[in-house]
């Protein structure tokens, strides 16, 4: 039982991997980017939310290189699962929330406020830095059994990345210190009930994104 459990909560590499190969200019299917910016006594300085096609080629690979980072990242290490449970998941819960932010593709403002307003009350950070947040939806091909890709679509895979970054520069993102992926990418396919989240720093981690921000386990 214990060890069905650890299985159940391990990342698979090569799920990470085939997101990460579509994470260029040429091949990206992400519609929507949000964030805001925090200042160092942790108020909020600005905020915005495009369409990420609107973006110039410059902005697009920087984006996607910063959103990159959480599924490339090393799994099982830097990435790692957890789970919501049914308690996590009540009315007006984190979850409730992304899963509002998700079936919106991050177009409603209200909702993302509220979800800044959560991360800002409990991140823990020095100095300035930005939350973003990327919209992402993924017309899943389906494999044939020597895993052969066929033309037809098996699932289409609506997901959020979460990222966190110390600025740089004047409202520049610099390296993520942590971040997540909602919902978890489980055997090629959304798993509702899990979140991959992101830590840098896998010795000094950002638990609070875990546990006061996320609610999970």
């Amino acid at each position: 039982m214990n060890n069905n459990k650890m299985s159940k909560n391990k990342i698979d590499r090569e799920d990470m991997l085939e997101l990460t190969r579509r994470m260029t200019v040429a091949r990206t299917s992400i519609t929507r980017v949000a964030g805001c910016y925090v200042d160092a006594d942790g108020e909020f300085d600005g905020s915005f939310n495009t369409n990420f096609l609107k973006l110039s080629p410059s902005e697009r690979t920087r984006n996607l290189g910063l959103a990159k980072t959480v599924p490339f990242s090393g799994t099982n290490t830097n990435l790692k699962k957890y789970e919501f449970s049914p308690d996590s998941q009540k009315p007006g819960s984190m979850w409730q929330l992304l899963m509002a932010m998700r079936e919106c593709g991050l177009k409603n403002d209200a909702l993302m406020d509220t979800f800044y307003d959560i991360v800002m009350e409990h991140y823990q950070t020095a100095g300035e830095y930005a939350i973003l947040v990327f919209h992402d939806c993924y017309d899943i091909p389906a494999k044939a059994a020597d895993k052969e890709r066929l033309w037809e679509s098996e699932e289409m895979f609506e997901y959020l990345i979460c990222i966190i970054c110390p600025l740089k520069g004047e409202y520049e993102p610099g390296e993520p210190e942590c971040g997540f992926l909602f919902p978890a990418f489980t055997e090629r396919s959304g798993d509702l009930n899990h979140v991959n989240v992101y830590q840098k720093d896998v010795k000094r981690p950002h638990g609070e994104l875990v546990e006061k921000i996320l609610g999970v386990k």
